[in-house]
């Protein structure tokens, strides 16, 4: 995958649809792998299953914060976790490994996130339809727009 190219992936909601940007110069391995899920339909009609005032979480195919491989390495940047940032969630430990499925969007600056979560991303629009989520509400599918 050329890392100077930023694909974009439009993800449709059950509250409306947004853009990501996705940034393989600072996660190679984990947009190769989102890339491949999205691509494929993974988390179509899969939930968001964590929503606070700071962050919504989904395409876990349990739907309750515990399924997917925690076997992706986290590949961390100096990018910092801003409101749009998108990053993959982990367990606590081993911190070397990320969940290869579900994925996390920041909603409010979360420097303490920094340099310990792999940060692939950024919603380039539609943050208004992240802020409605609620738990529940649906992935219903996604598209690559540029490849």
């Amino acid at each position: 995958m050329n890392t100077n190219f930023r694909p974009q992936v439009k993800i449709n909601t059950s509250k409306g649809d947004f853009v990501i940007e996705l940034r393989p110069d600072l996660a190679p391995k984990t947009v190769a792998n989102f890339l491949a899920k999205f691509n494929s339909g993974y988390c179509n009609n899969l939930t968001w299953h964590r929503v606070e005032d700071w962050v919504v979480q989904g395409c876990d195919p349990l739907g309750n914060g515990t399924g997917g491989k925690s076997d992706l390495a986290t590949e961390t940047s100096s990018e910092p976790f801003v409101v749009g940032s998108v990053g993959v969630a982990r367990k606590e430990f081993p911190k070397e490994y990320s969940n290869d499925s579900q994925f996390f969007i920041i909603k409010k600056d979360s420097q303490f996130l920094n340099n310990e979560y792999t940060y692939f991303g950024k919603v380039i629009s539609g943050m208004d339809v992240i802020n409605k989520l609620a738990i529940g509400d649906l992935f219903l599918d996604t598209t690559t727009l540029t490849k």
